[in-house]
């Protein structure tokens, strides 16, 4: 299952606490059906039909299968750029 770096959930707490979206919001990666293994990210106020829940020191994050299955073994990580946008970035996980 995705693992979510302790920098990650608060971003993604802050996103969707700024959002005028429901507390039981989240962030969605789905896959993008133009570019192969493309993934996007959306807020939304609920996890569609069939997606995963990763729910992560109170940071929800959605993933519909095909997502769900590139990112099982990833860690999802976030930071800040020198103009203070979040980049969030994925790596191997490591135990």
């Amino acid at each position: 299952m995705l693992a979510v770096t302790d920098n990650a959930a608060t971003a993604i707490r802050d996103i969707t606490s700024a959002q005028e979206v429901p507390d039981s919001a989240g962030l969605r990666i789905s896959s993008d059906d133009a570019t192969a293994g493309a993934l996007t990210l959306s807020v939304v106020a609920e996890p569609a039909l069939g997606d995963q829940v990763v729910d992560q020191s109170g940071a929800r994050i959605f993933l519909d299968s095909q997502a769900a299955e590139l990112l099982e073994d990833k860690e999802l990580d976030a930071g800040v750029d020198d103009s203070g946008a979040v980049q969030f970035a994925v790596a191997e996980q490591y135990e």
